[in-house]
């Protein structure tokens, strides 16, 4: 079952500059993405690629002078502010990449069993603290009392004791010691093998590739691949955008290879393809013709020499 669809999506703000002139910034334009119940899809993409703005626009809380264009559907059905109000924290859970999210005049035990939807919230609320390694003491702490690690943990044992259908996580697991981090990832993995759909977005390409299923390749603001986490692999032939490759190439563990260049700012946009500047299979073609998403060999990408 398809539990969140998003097409075409485009996000903008407007801003003030000098004295009341006005601009308008687009951050997020033409974006694709789908995942299904059962599912873990990964979002990665370096800073500034639009991959914390498309969680707050699922979630409906970007700011007042946001646009949107384009659709969210959720379980086949396109969600207003009013349905994203009703199924924010209870059908849909979010994981918030700052840990400023947790309410600071509410101790934090207290704000997991408020999540609770099924069972009995006391239970559930100990169950993730002893998962996350978090001391019995912790449930009577407020959120100024605990280090960042704790806060996070906190803001992850809220969402997976939700009972949410749909799990957002933006970068859940910087500053988490790495037995913790790889629990956090197996309880995503756990979540989606029960039925939930986990969107997960973090920078670290390698640690989600053994959770997720598929992986969107985001890159100035817009999605240029989505394939299956097993086409990253080796020296990234399976892959299909020019990014993408690059992208896996330039890990450490890889061959490590510098990208040239640099992702455009969201004003100073090229008129065809973003990834064309930076780009060693560009034409005369990219540079004028931005390329639409394409099927190719089980994926999708958005490049016209795309093999």
């Amino acid at each position: 079952m398809q539990i969140l669809e998003v097409n075409d999506l485009s996000v903008s703000f407007t801003q003030y500059t000098s004295g009341l002139r006005q601009r308008t910034i687009k951050v997020i334009h033409g974006l694709h993405l789908s995942i299904q119940a059962g599912e873990v899809l990964a979002v990665v993409g370096s800073s500034g690629s639009g991959k914390s703005v498309l969680a707050h626009a699922i979630m409906g809380i970007l700011p007042r002078n946001a646009n949107i264009n384009g659709t969210i559907l959720y379980k086949g059905e396109a969600i207003d502010p009013a349905r994203q109000a009703a199924i924010r924290g209870k059908e849909i859970a979010f994981i918030p990449q700052s840990v400023n999210y947790l309410d600071p005049l509410m101790q934090v035990g207290a704000q997991v069993r408020f999540s609770v939807q099924k069972g009995d919230p006391a239970i559930e609320q100990k169950k993730a603290f002893e998962r996350y390694q978090l001391s019995p003491s912790v449930d009577k702490l407020y959120p100024f009392q605990l280090s960042g690690g704790m806060a996070r943990r906190v803001l992850v044992s809220t969402a997976t004791v939700s009972g949410a259908r749909l799990v957002i996580a933006d970068e859940p697991t910087p500053g988490l010691h790495p037995a913790v981090v790889q629990e956090t990832l197996k309880q995503f993995r756990e979540l989606a093998d029960q039925g939930c759909a986990v969107l997960f977005i973090t920078h670290d390409i390698e640690s989600a590739l053994p959770i997720a299923d598929k992986v969107a390749v985001f890159y100035a603001g817009t999605t240029v691949e989505i394939a299956s986490a097993s086409d990253f692999s080796g020296e990234g032939h399976l892959l299909r955008h020019p990014y993408s490759k690059a992208l896996w190439r330039a890990l450490p563990q890889n061959e490590f290879l510098p990208i040239p260049g640099f992702q455009p700012h969201p004003d100073a946009l090229p008129e065809g393809c973003l990834f064309a500047p930076r780009c060693g299979m560009a034409t005369s073609e990219c540079s004028r013709v931005r390329p639409e998403m394409r099927e190719l060999r089980g994926g999708i990408a958005r490049c016209t020499h795309a093999s």
